[in-house]
């Protein structure tokens, strides 16, 4: 599980933004229960999101999708370059950062706490 600030002012419409997010990037409907939204996708055979505290942050929990080993090396690859490629950007919807913000943050977080 892993927790993602959202930028400040993305937080209003953020419920809104989760839902469509799947929707329009996965092409798929989540299943919703009690503030959890969750999918299966690609190489991912759960991807969980759920609102923290005051809107400000997004827990995302995923599990891998076991069959993907099962499947030749150049078909599993095209599949998880796929579902890495749409969850980046399901990440850059909901949080308003960029994978590279994301990483500077988490850096940052990081030497915070050491």
């Amino acid at each position: 599980m892993q927790e993602y600030d959202v930028k400040r002012g993305m937080t209003k419409n953020l419920p809104d933004r989760i839902v469509a997010g799947f929707i329009d990037i996965f092409g798929v409907e989540p299943k919703t229960d009690d503030e959890h939204c969750s999918i299966s996708y690609g190489s991912m055979s759960r991807l969980e999101v759920w609102i923290g505290e005051n809107n400000q942050t997004v827990f995302v929990d995923t599990e891998t999708n076991t069959g993907i080993f099962a499947m030749s090396d150049m078909e599993a690859d095209a599949i998880i370059l796929d579902t890495n490629k749409r969850f980046r950007r399901y990440l850059d919807l909901i949080t308003g950062f960029t994978t590279k913000e994301r990483i500077k943050r988490a850096k940052k977080s990081v030497e915070k706490k050491n």
